[in-house]
Formats: C-alpha cells, structure tokens, sequence
C-alpha cells in the first residue's frame, strides 16, 4: 500500500503529522471494530472485517514512513492488535502490520487545531464501508436470486419432462409456463410446449385407435352394447372423430337388424303357436319401418293364411263334432271316432270337443301310464287293435315298438317324450301289421349322437301306416323320421329338427310320405326327402337353414305333390325335384338359398311347375336341366337372384358342376347325394 492511498484512508492530509491525528484515529478504529462486533449476520461482518484490516495495513504504513524518516510511529490503540486480529465472524482474519505500542515523548510543539476534515473523512470512511456492505450485500441478493431462479427452472424443465412421460398433460403446461415467466425467452418452453403437443397427439391417436378397434370388434361379434360404449369413449373426449360416428351409425343400423330379426322371431314363434293375431301385428310393424323387406312379407301372409285357415279349420270342426254328436249311441262307433279326432285336429283348444272325443274313445278301452301300466312298452305289449294309450307328462325310455292299429297319446310335445340311446333303436317302430296307428303330443328323440354309416332314426315306420299330430322329432343320429318298405307316414302340426341326416326321408318303391302344416329345420342333411320310387305329398311347409336342400324329391315312377312350401337359407337349393311321374309343384317360395331355388331334371318334365317364386338365393333362381324348355317355366317369378337369373340347358352329370355357384361341387354330390338307408330293427309281432 503507498503512502498516498494509506493517507486517504485514514483521512490524513498530505502535509499534515499523523501523531497529531492518534485520537481520532482511535476512534475511528473503534467504531469500525465495533461495526464487526455487532454486525447481524456473517456476511457483513466479513465485509466490516475487510475494512477494519485495510485500515490497520493503512496504519502500518503510516508507520514505516515515519520511522524511514526517523520519527517516532504514532500509537497504535492497546486493543488494535487484538481487535484486528481475530475477526467477530467465525473466520478469523489477522493483519500483518506489527505495531510498537510505546511512543518516544513527542518533542514541544504547540497544540494544534483539531482537523475537522480528518474527522469528517473517517464518518465518510464508516458510511462509504457501510454503503460499499450494503451495495455487496445487494449484489449478493441478486446473484442468490439469479441462482435461485436457475435452480428452480432446471427443477421444473425436469419436472415437466416427467409429467410429459406421464401424460400429465395440464401440470407439464403448468410447469412450462411457470418457466416461461421466470425465463420469457427460453428454449426450454418451446421445447416442452412441443414435447406436450406431440405427447397429446400421439396419445389421442392411440385411445382413439383403441376404441374404435374395441367397438369395431364388440359390432363384429354382435354385442352392440358393448360396440355402443367403446365409440362413445372416443365420440366424449373427441366429437369430431369421423371413424367412431361411423362405427355408432352401424351400431345404430346392427340394433335395427338386431331388432328385426328379434320381432322376425317372434313372429315366427307366434305363427308356431298359431297365435296370428300377435305375428301379423309383429310383421306389420317391421313391415312399417321397411315396406320391403320379405321375411316380413312372407311372415305376414303366412300368418294371414294362417288366421283364415284357423277359422275355416274352426268351422269344419264344429261341423264334424255336430256329426259325431249325432252318430253317438252309447257305442264305438270308428267313423264317429275318426270325425272326432279330425276335429280335435283342427280345433285342439275346444272343450266341447275334447270332453266328446273323450266320451267316444272310452267306449274303446283306454290304457294310462302310469297308472294301468308302469311304462309304455308294457302298456304297448298288452294293446289290441283301436286301444287308446295315453302318456302322462314325463321322459319316457325307448325303444317302443307298436304292432297294433292303437292310438298313442301324449300331454303335449314339451312335456311328454320318449327316447333312447342311439345305438339301441329308434325311440318308436311302427311295424307292419299296425295299420291306422295314430300318435300324437310326443317329441322323439335319441339322448346323443353316434357317427357311423348305419344309424338309427328317432321314428321308423316299417311297412305300418300312421298319423302323426303335433309331435317333435329331433336329435336323433339319422332321420327324424323314416318311412320303408311300403310303410306310410302322414305327418300334420309337427317339427323335424336337428337330426344327424334328413329331418324326414321315405325310401322304396311303395313308401310314402305326407308333411303339412309343419318344418323341417337345421337338419345335416336335407330338410325333407324322397327317393327310390316313394310317393312324396309336401304341403304348407318350412324347411328352412338345413345343411343341404331344403327338399329333394327323387320319386321315380312315384307321384311327388309339392305346393305351398317355403324353402328358406338352405346350405344347397331350396327345391332339387330329380324325379317323379306325376303330380306338381306349385306356389312354392325359395328364397336366400346358397346355391340357387329351383333344380329341375327332365325326368321330371311331366310335372307342371307353376305360380313359384325364387328370390334373393345367391345362385341362379331356377336351374333346368339339358333338354327343358324355358317357355315351360315362365310361370317361375326369378327376382333378385345371382345372375344368371334363369340357368338353361345345365349340364347335370355327375362330372358338371353346377355354374355360378360360390363353392363349386359335383352336381351328382349336390343335387343326388348317396342316400343313407335307414335301419331296420327287429319288430315284435303278435
């Protein structure tokens, strides 16, 4: 330190003796010792300690030029050396002045006037010291402060960047826009805004595209509530998407479908309960919402026709009971009898005519089981000819076999069956010598199914000749029904349903079959079915969704009769008409077939085909075999078929296929195929 710089800090002049000064600079001294004693805090105390040694290392050099100038040193105050030497902050500070703390006596000199500027010098001195504490103190401040601000947008850029990973998306924009206002211009914001858009872009293509796979898949699988709530998740949080209000609008159509195939159902069941009213109010009101739709169409009819039927039924009915009443004279009387039963057939719910039928069939002897019998084979064994069997309401085990001309009566196809295991049988035989059987109110059926190239059927009539009324044939490993060898079946109210191969099939020369009023539906092979020279009679049925044709008559020399029949969603064609001598097919309906409606081959020309329609079958409406005329079909309405509508002049040998089809097979296979013979079990006879 100079001499000059020295001077000014101790506010002495630069002519003046600083041994005249050593009071004020005590004092001064001692305040700034007293400003490190008292300071509020370590940093200005480290500050005020500063200040102190520069005075005393000013002091010191004062000193040295005195005593290089041969003068004494002015006096340092008793308590510098200390006081400079360890500083009031926990820091110790020491000087390296060393000071004499004794003074040679001062030559006589006059006393000299006080300097006033001395003293003003040192409270400037004090004040420039506090004020230098105060500005670095602010200085501080504001560095602390600009590391704080740091400190805190490093903590929030991390912060944000983790809330961005956890699609937190409105914390993350909190965190940026705190940054922004503590740093407006930085980066940092522009890249997190970007990581917040990009993050929200991608997570509004994933949900979406979650979603609407969710309900793309539930439509599919025809659970549209399901559909419904996965496209209103994306439809909620983005309304605009376009894909998702898609997937709504087919929601919204597969519930109408759903709807109608519901009512169509319904209608269906109703018409099978012969409840008209309830399906011609169903089908009217699909009707209402589609004028067009044919299902509907033909459920209508069919339910008209069948109100007109009832009520024509109705009055024959009442008819044949007025005649029966009059022939009643207290003794069998078959006519009466068989008036009776027709009645009963026409009219089920009339009690007038059950209490006289009841009345009529007692003069016959009647058999109960339980009760007379413990089981139907016993009840069957003691029968004669014009007996009356009846069957409480309960599972029956077969097999049964029936060699008498009696009457076997159920409480109704729901709760009275008889079956068996199939390896046994079919669960009922009509043999030979029982001629007239009548059987009604029972479902047939065998308790599982056996594969094998001889299987049994659920009923078997064998050379015998029966009635059946409102009875079910179903699961049985062959046929629900067959008819051999000469035998004759006539079917009316009745169902063939889920059997290994036809719902109903008559076989041989001499056989026949007659179905009306009834369906054949869901069979694996043909829905009904006639061949090798037996007679078929087809009237007012359904044979609908079977694995095959819905019918396939092959008569031969045999008279096949097929009117009024609605052929419906079989697997193959609705009608394949091989063979037959005589008869006709008239006001039949094929609709929605796979293959096609109408097969005709010429060794069934002599039948006259008229007023048939065939409608949406995805094959041609009608097929005609090689030698056919067209002009000889136009009666045949074909609309909205696959194209060709009408297939002329077809190859149907055994090696063609038949055109236009959508899974091409051997006509042989598809029109002929190899016909399971039903089996023919032992017959008990009397």
């Amino acid at each position: 330190m100079t001499l000059t710089s020295a001077r000014k800090i101790l506010g002495i002049g630069p002519e003046e003796d600083p041994r005249l000064h050593l009071a004020e600079i005590k004092n001064a001294r001692e305040a700034i010792a007293a400003m490190v004693r008292t300071a509020p805090n370590e940093t200005l105390a480290a500050r005020y300690q500063a200040g102190l040694i520069e005075f005393d290392q000013a002091l010191a050099a004062v000193q040295e030029h005195l005593e290089a100038s041969g003068l004494a040193a002015p006096p340092l105050p008793p308590q510098a050396l200390q006081e400079s030497a360890p500083a009031a902050s926990p820091t110790t500070v020491t000087t390296t002045a060393s000071f004499d703390l004794e003074m040679e006596p001062l030559a006589p000199y006059p006393d000299p006037p006080r300097s006033r500027a001395l003293s003003y010098f040192i409270w400037f001195l004090i004040f420039f010291i506090g004020a230098a504490g105060g500005a670095w103190l602010y200085i501080k401040s504001e560095q602390s402060k600009s590391d704080q601000r740091l400190i805190r947008i490093a903590f929030l850029e991390k912060q944000g960047s983790v809330l961005v990973e956890n699609r937190r998306w409105q914390e993350a924009a909190a965190a940026f826009s705190e940054i922004e206002a503590l740093a407006p211009s930085s980066d940092i914001v522009v890249r997190g805004r970007r990581s917040i858009e990009a993050g929200m872009a991608e997570e509004q293509t994933q949900f979406i595209g979650y979603w609407t796979g969710q309900a793309a898949a539930e439509l599919e699988a025809g659970r549209l509530d399901q559909a419904y709530a996965a496209a209103r998740q994306v439809l909620d949080k983005y309304p605009t998407e376009k894909d998702a209000a898609a997937l709504l609008e087919k929601v919204a159509a597969a519930r109408v479908g759903q709807s109608r195939t519901t009512a169509i159902a319904a209608a269906r069941e109703a018409i099978d309960q012969r409840k008209w009213d309830a399906a011609i109010a169903t089908a009217r009101q699909i009707l209402a919402a589609t004028p067009d739709d044919p299902d509907a169409k033909s459920l209508l009819a069919d339910a008209t026709a069948g109100a007109e039927k009832t009520a024509a039924d109705h009055a024959r009915a009442t008819l044949l009971l007025k005649q029966a009443t009059a022939r009643d004279n207290g003794q069998f009387d078959q006519q009466a009898l068989d008036w009776l039963r027709e009645a009963k057939s026409l009219d089920p719910g009339n009690p007038e005519i059950t209490a006289r039928l009841e009345k009529l069939a007692a003069y016959t002897r009647t058999l109960h089981v339980p009760g007379d019998f413990a089981t139907p084979a016993e009840a069957l064994a003691a029968a004669h000819d014009n007996d009356r069997i009846v069957l409480a309401a309960a599972t029956w085990t077969g097999p049964l076999v029936i060699t008498a001309a009696v009457e076997l009566q159920g409480s109704g196809f729901a709760t009275t069956t008889v079956e068996c295991a199939p390896e046994t049988g079919p669960a009922i035989s009509i043999g030979p010598d029982a001629k007239g059987v009548r059987i009604s109110g029972i479902r047939f059926r065998h308790t599982a199914f056996a594969l094998g190239p001889d299987r049994f059927s659920a009923a078997l009539v064998c050379g015998g000749s029966v009635t059946f009324v409102d009875c079910r044939f179903t699961d049985a490993s062959g046929h629900g029904l067959a008819v051999i060898e000469s035998g004759h079946a006539t079917v009316t109210r009745s169902r063939f349903a889920d059997n290994g191969w036809d719902g109903a099939a008559a076989f041989g020369k001499g056989s026949s079959l007659e179905i009306r009023e009834s369906e054949a539906l869901n069979n694996f092979q043909h829905g009904i079915e006639s061949w090798d020279g037996a007679a078929l009679t087809l009237a007012n049925n359904r044979c609908e969704a079977n694995s095959r044709n819905g019918i396939h008559a092959d008569c031969g020399p045999a008279p096949a009769i097929i009117e009024g029949n609605q052929l419906i969603a079989n697997r193959e064609f609705g009608l394949v008409l091989d063979s037959a001598s005589s008869g006709k097919i008239s006001t039949n309906l094929a609709r929605a077939n796979l293959l096609g409606g109408y097969v005709i081959r010429t060794a069934a020309a002599k039948l006259p085909v008229a007023a048939n329609q065939a409608t949406l079958n995805q094959g041609p409406g009608l097929v005609l075999e090689k030698g056919l005329p067209p002009a000889a079909y136009t009666s045949v309405t074909l609309t909205q078929n696959s194209e060709p509508q009408l297939l002329a002049n077809a190859d149907l040998t055994a090696d063609a296929t038949v055109p236009n089809t959508p899974d091409p097979a051997p006509a042989a296979t598809v029109i002929a195929p190899p016909k399971p013979a039903p089996i023919k079990p032992k017959l008990k006879h009397r």
